[in-house]
């Protein structure tokens, strides 16, 4: 029995995520013990929401990576595909499916614009996705002239609430729109990529392009599949940030891919492609929501978060390192 725990030990020490979950644990712990405000409902429902645009935006990214791309883009793509959804429904009325629908398509649209100069150009894709993010970014100020977008209607405002119940402290609580959605993409994506054919595809080319197509993988429809599905979580995304903020802003995302792409890689996601899994980067979502969560309630200033992350992500990187160069010299 000794033997078998030990092995069990030894075999969850192989794995990123157990790093991650450890250091989320004694994060928690430290917050706890510091502060009272944290390990609270009101403040865990506060920052399951404010993470979730983070975590809709991560699982497509995370699927761009392991076909071994990447994609810089997906803010301006978020950002239009927002202000086309709220013109939109201010004009003509409509619903949340409507909202999802238009988002996700003008998303898979600029998505597969990305694809086809990846594909066809064959310059990296970081260089082509921070161009379009420019291009797009640019665009969308001159057609809005950088106009505010307000006045939703109430069915917008009001968002969805499901299992709703009264906590200890008297507010009333559930799974909301933002909530929601995150599970469902979250969901999605962990079925796309551990349950299909398609899923299987994406980790081949991203662990070698050439060998995926020599075995008969169509490399530009997998181009298109993960652009177009970047694409389409970002358009996604765009509506749960609308409905939490109540307004469009025509540059509010701006800056965020670095969150997003930072998230990924703590969860252990390789930025050469093929190798990585979706659970790490729900644990790295997690654990810069809770930094972040426990930063602000100490009240440390805003510019030592992003000092903190960056110490995180390098510490995180560094024990992925070295634990896959004993497991080389152990195969070895």
């Amino acid at each position: 029995m000794v033997n078998s725990f030990r092995w069990s030990l030894t075999s969850l020490t192989k794995h990123h995520e157990f790093y991650l979950s450890m250091m989320i644990v004694l994060i928690v712990g430290a917050l706890t013990a510091t502060s009272e405000d944290f390990l609270t409902l009101g403040n865990l429902f506060d920052m399951s929401v404010s993470s979730a645009i983070l975590g809709i935006m991560a699982c497509g990214l995370f699927v761009v990576l392991i076909a071994g791309g990447i994609d810089i883009s997906f803010p301006a793509t978020a950002a239009i595909a927002q202000y086309v959804m709220a013109t939109y429904l201010l004009t003509l009325g409509g619903n949340f499916m409507l909202a999802f629908a238009i988002a996700t398509m003008v998303g898979i649209l600029l998505g597969m614009i990305n694809a086809i100069l990846v594909y066809k150009l064959k310059v990296p894709a970081i260089i082509i996705t921070i161009s379009t993010l420019n291009v797009f970014f640019g665009l969308l100020i001159y057609v809005s002239n950088g106009e505010w977008l307000y006045g939703f209607p109430d069915w917008f405002m009001d968002g969805i609430e499901l299992f709703t119940f009264t906590g200890s402290d008297g507010y009333d609580y559930g799974l909301s729109l933002p909530i929601l959605t995150l599970i469902v993409m979250v969901l999605a994506t962990s079925f796309l990529m551990t349950k299909t054919r398609l899923g299987r595809q994406i980790y081949a080319v991203g662990g070698n392009a050439d060998a995926a197509s020599r075995i008969g993988i169509n490399l530009f429809g997998i181009h298109l599949f993960v652009y177009g599905y970047m694409g389409a979580l970002a358009g996604i995304a765009s509506v749960v940030q609308t409905q939490i903020t109540q307004s469009v802003a025509p540059n509010s995302l701006m800056g965020f891919e670095l969150t997003v792409l930072a998230a990924v890689v703590l969860g252990g996601t390789s930025m050469t492609g093929g190798k990585g899994r979706l659970m790490g980067v729900i644990l790295g979502v997690i654990l810069l929501a809770i930094v972040k969560n426990g930063l602000t309630i100490l009240g440390v200033p805003s510019y030592w978060h992003t000092v903190v992350t960056g110490l995180i992500i390098v510490c995180s990187i560094s024990i992925t390192a070295i634990n896959e160069k004993k497991q080389a010299m152990q195969g070895a």
